[in-house]
């Protein structure tokens, strides 16, 4: 695979990423005062939203672009609705600390 294409690629995960964090805190923001879900914390709402809007999100992509849908896409849509929580609950800096633990010292340290 061409290293453009894989970059463009990266870019459109990152920016599909943002907009489905930001939409998440939108909805979050404005139904976490519900009567029945103000007694329940936060980021479970958010966790719940993400849960329920990526998948959404990758089904309506699916038929705008006429992209039969399979199991898979599914399924990664799940494991994309918690970077997508990770990121609209905590931002960038939390998905960054995690990061920085996973990374190897560099040898100047």
């Amino acid at each position: 695979m061409d290293m453009n294409v894989m970059m463009q690629y990266v870019t459109y995960g990152l920016a599909a990423l943002g907009v489905l964090a930001f939409m998440v805190s939108i909805v979050v923001q404005t139904i976490k005062e519900l009567p029945k879900l103000n007694k329940i914390p936060t980021s479970i709402v958010a966790l719940v939203t993400s849960l329920i809007l990526c998948p959404v999100a990758v089904v309506v992509m699916c038929i705008y672009y006429k992209i039969v849908i399979t199991w898979y896409y599914v399924f990664a849509s799940f494991l994309a609705a918690f970077i997508v929580y990770l990121v609209s609950t905590g931002g960038w800096e939390k998905v960054k600390d995690i990061w920085d633990r996973t990374k190897y010292a560099s040898r100047d340290e």
